[in-house]
């Protein structure tokens, strides 16, 4: 699979957060040979819990099953760039590569805002690519939050 396909997952995943009235964020978790190994979306809302961000709740259900709170050589995809809490938890799990789909200039914590693995404090960088299926993942934010504002 490519990247594009693991994201269409992800995405996947953010199209059943938004239809629970989460905002639509997603995530996959794939290991090294390529298997998926988790899979959410946003659920702070349902869960009552405000870090219950797409990407911790993957990255806490990935540890589980890998029955390891390191997840190296893991791939995260995520349909938005992560924001800082979810860069922490990132760097601190280890994970080798994330990939996500739209910026946020806003909350973002990657390209924008705090540039976190960029930090001299950071203690695990992984490789990242942005952009990918970014047109999608942005319209589907769009999208709800324009919905949203209608009620």
């Amino acid at each position: 699979m490519t990247d594009e396909d693991y994201m269409r997952e992800a995405l996947h995943e953010a199209q059943a957060s938004s239809a629970c009235g989460e905002v639509p964020v997603g995530a996959v978790i794939v290991n090294a040979v390529g298997q998926i190994i988790a899979r959410t979306g946003n659920a702070p809302i349902s869960i009552v819990d405000p870090t219950a961000h797409a990407e911790i709740l993957a990255i806490r259900d990935a540890a589980y099953k890998v029955d390891n709170y390191r997840l190296n050589g893991t791939t995260l995809y995520v349909t938005l760039e992560p924001c800082t809490m979810c860069a922490g938890a990132i760097s601190n799990a280890r994970i080798g590569r994330v990939v996500y789909g739209a910026s946020d200039p806003k909350g973002g914590a990657v390209k924008n805002g705090v540039k976190f693995f960029e930090q001299t404090t950071c203690h695990h960088r992984p490789k990242v690519t942005g952009g990918v299926l970014g047109k999608e993942s942005a319209e589907l934010l769009k999208g709800f939050f324009k919905a949203r504002r209608r009620k």
